[in-house]
């Protein structure tokens, strides 16, 4: 216990908030139905989580420096876990996305320590083994999301995929403040609560414009204003950070165009691999008739050639350049949506597996290498800052990612159907429009709404994965060990991914 406690306690709360990211997938017909949701409210309740997750996480790092690794970690952990039981409790929407934004709080308090927490306590051989079983609890946590959530939604019912966070909590709680010593990372350092703040509102206006978009129209005057408030943030971020003594984001990073890139990489990765699922399991189930279990299934095809690809591209791809490696995977990631574009009013949810099958593997080449190619675009002492920042941008994809395509998705289901009946469809309520639709009618504007969403979701990945390829030239080889800095960076063998976000 002395010597693989800290591991097990680390782990523990790492399973448990990467599984929320991709457990809540596949109840939300089901949270829909129970909660009379409608589409911008589920997408609310995927992406509240993933937004507080990308807005917090860097500045919850900060104070973690400060305040003690440990102390924050746990406190990460009882927000998460009264937030868990809030959600079990929602008796409508507003509540359910309230409390998965609280959750995301949480969830960025214990991400943003567990790397730190780990690298206090192990080092040398040791170290590495830590940070290969985390990584390897990461991608467990995203591949049995789907089909876990399955079984609790179509067992006791949807509200236990928050209820079962709570023992686990209470052990991880208890073995954190049992085996983990309390570290500091630079006692000196301030938390950089501005540019929290205005970061929290760029990321936020800028979704919820989004999201607004697909209700209201990309010109309307409620969407440009949301838009310019969050264009407004951005600039207020950029001078705080490049007047701060102790930026969360130097800004100048940006002016390095393999740094640029690799964050650009970084989004287009959660939003082009990850973005479509939702609105996957919602055809699944509401068109197909599929169970909440078999919806999940599906998603293992994905799962399951991520965690292959990964764990075996990690000897095999030793030493390829980490711009072949996280290029060429998103090439996957955009080849594999293309496959799925080929839906019709007939077609079952086996259409959709070669095409998972790809994004699986790309999501295998990409998921470990891509810290890496940011830690290598930047000098050593900004290595912590790169590396939090490519888990902020990949969670701003997938919140990004769920919101434009959910837009995209209504806005050609509209060809065929009255926008009411689009936005309905697409938030699971087919059993309510047929009466005034044909089945095949309601199948063919869903297929195909799903097909151009596909389409932007391949070219977001393919883009960003010609401009990996042609612009990260320069990858140092490194040994780096994780540093001193609270955000996630790089492993002795390689990188430590943040799950597969999905």
């Amino acid at each position: 216990m002395r010597i693989w406690g800290p591991l097990t306690a680390v782990c523990l709360s790492t399973f448990m908030l990467l599984l929320d990211v991709t457990i809540a997938v596949v109840a939300l017909p089901d949270m829909a139905a129970s909660l009379h949701a409608s589409l911008s409210d589920l997408q609310w309740v995927m992406d509240g989580y993933a937004l507080a997750l990308a807005a917090l996480l860097l500045g919850t790092g900060a104070a973690a420096d400060v305040l003690g690794r440990r102390r924050v970690h746990v406190v990460g952990v009882v927000v998460f876990a009264t937030a868990s039981l809030l959600c079990g409790l929602a008796g409508g929407p507003a509540m359910l996305i309230a409390s998965r934004a609280l959750q995301g709080l949480g969830g960025a308090a214990m991400l943003a320590t567990t790397l730190p927490l780990l690298a206090s306590v192990y080092q040398g051989k040791r170290r590495s083994v830590a940070l290969g079983v985390w990584g390897a609890v990461s991608g467990a946590a995203a591949a049995v999301g789907p089909v876990l959530g399955g079984v609790l939604t179509d067992g006791p019912g949807w509200r236990w995929i928050f209820y079962v966070n709570l023992p686990v909590s209470v052990a991880a709680v208890w073995l954190t403040l049992k085996v983990v010593p309390e570290s500091h990372g630079s006692r000196e350092r301030r938390v950089d609560w501005a540019g929290t703040v205005t970061f929290a509102a760029f990321a936020g206006g800028l979704t919820y414009g989004a999201v607004r978009a697909g209700e209201h129209g990309w010109g309307e005057t409620g969407t440009l204003v949301t838009f310019a408030a969050a264009v407004a943030a951005l600039v207020c971020f950029v001078v705080v950070e490049r007047r701060g003594a102790d930026p969360l984001l130097d800004p100048r990073l940006f002016l390095k165009p393999a740094f640029s890139v690799v964050m650009v990489g970084a989004l287009a990765f959660n939003a082009g691999a990850f973005g479509l699922m939702a609105y996957d399991s919602i055809w699944m189930q509401s068109l197909l008739g599929m169970s909440p279990v078999g919806g999940g299934a599906v998603f293992l095809w994905m799962s399951l050639a991520a965690f292959v690809v990964a764990a075996a591209g990690g000897r095999l791809l030793h030493g390829v350049p980490a711009r072949i490696t996280v290029g060429g995977g998103l090439l996957l990631v955009g080849s594999g949506q293309f496959c799925m574009t080929v839906l019709d009013a007939g077609s079952t949810a086996s259409v959709l597996a070669p095409g998972m099958v790809l994004v699986g593997v790309g999501t295998g080449l990409v998921a470990p290498g891509i810290a890496g190619a940011a830690l290598a675009a930047v000098p050593p002492q900004r290595s912590g800052m790169a590396g939090g920042a490519v888990n902020t941008f990949r969670q701003l994809g997938l919140a990004l990612g769920i919101a434009v395509y959910g837009t995209v998705l209504t806005s050609r289901m509209q060809d065929t159907l009255p926008r009411d009946a689009a936005h309905a469809l697409a938030g699971g309520a087919a059993g309510a429009l047929r009466g005034g639709f044909s089945e095949h009618a309601l199948r063919s504007a869903f297929a195909s709404g799903l097909n151009t969403a596909a389409v932007a979701a391949g070219l977001t990945a393919t883009v960003a994965g010609g401009l990996v390829i042609v612009l990260v030239r320069t990858v140092r080889p490194t040994r780096t060990e994780v540093t001193e800095s609270s955000a996630p960076t790089l492993t002795e063998e390689g990188t430590a991914p943040l799950g597969h976000g999905r």
